[in-house]
């Protein structure tokens, strides 16, 4: 079987993508909050001011790795005011550029999939009528937010992959079952990659910030890293798919084969006779001296 093709590492992984832009709305979106708690953090000194265009503010993705930075602290118990004391040490005690790279570098998005917005209709014509009672899974795995009338795609590849899969004929019941049972072992995987990727902190107190020198090589070897991760991914899971797809067709065939050979011992009792029609010479030979020597209760009754 021939190798599956496989993505090349590039000799010098790029260190970072370009920044996404976001307006309020979409920055709220990406990371799981509302456009109410954007403008308190902000009035806290949480979350750095957006850049302006004209009346609309322009975020990127450092505002994206803050605000998760601060869902994460939330969900651990910390308040508001706790975080505002970590975030001012922060700035305070070093080159807030470099620590803002840092941050950046390990928790900004991974993807830079644009959010898409559909219309029942335009979901019903990607899945087909079994669309409206898919819609509660496909929220719960992340793939659609409810807005108004409306459905927001974070990752819209994701949600054209699944379409295209359902209309293959596997209903979205059985993908959505499928990637619950998978999500937990991607998670795993994600885990080891990134403890992988920032295992450069591990020199460093977990108590305390790299030193404001060490920050620069840091953020880069980090964005260095991050972009390999998705090559071993990517290749590993090709790899997989084809060992798996080779085991099963070998199975597939090979219940084949034994169903037609019961069927041919059925209808000819003398098929294993017949089948030394397919042996190799040699053991034709050998079958064939084996039948002219008479046996020894044959030479008895001779004598």
């Amino acid at each position: 079987m021939p190798k599956t093709p496989t993505t090349p590492v590039p000799d010098s992984a790029p260190e970072r993508p370009d920044d996404s832009e976001y307006t309020v709305d979409e920055l709220a979106r990406v990371t799981g909050t509302t456009v109410r708690n954007v403008r308190a953090y902000q009035d806290r000194d949480l979350l750095m001011p957006p850049d302006k265009r004209g009346r609309v503010g322009i975020y990127n993705d450092s505002h994206v790795a803050r605000l998760k930075l601060i869902n994460h602290l939330l969900a651990r118990g910390y308040t508001l005011s706790n975080i505002q004391d970590l975030i001012k040490a922060i700035d305070d005690g070093g080159d807030l550029r470099s620590i803002l790279g840092l941050e950046n570098a390990i928790g900004g998005p991974w993807s830079h999939a644009r959010p898409k917005t559909y219309s029942l209709p335009e979901l019903i014509k990607l899945f087909g009528p079994q669309a409206p009672s898919s819609l509660t899974r496909l929220a719960e795995f992340g793939l659609l937010e409810r807005k108004g009338l409306s459905f927001v795609a974070r990752n819209p590849a994701m949600l054209d992959a699944a379409a295209a899969t359902v209309r293959e004929g596997i209903p979205a019941r059985d993908l959505l079952d499928v990637l619950e049972k998978a999500r937990p072992h991607f998670d795993a995987i994600a885990r080891v990659l990134v403890e992988m990727v920032v295992r450069h902190l591990d020199r460093y107190d977990a108590g305390a910030l790299p030193p404001a020198t060490d920050m620069p090589g840091l953020v880069e070897a980090i964005w260095r890293l991050r972009p390999l991760s998705s090559v071993f991914v990517e290749n590993e899971i090709l790899r997989a798919l084809e060992a798996q797809s080779s085991e099963y067709l070998g199975g597939r065939v090979a219940t084949i084969l034994d169903a037609k050979l019961g069927q041919r011992a059925s209808a000819d009792p003398h098929a294993d006779a017949d089948s030394d029609a397919d042996a190799p010479p040699a053991a034709h030979k050998s079958a064939s001296r084996t039948a002219k020597k008479p046996s020894l209760k044959s030479a008895l009754k001779k004598r």
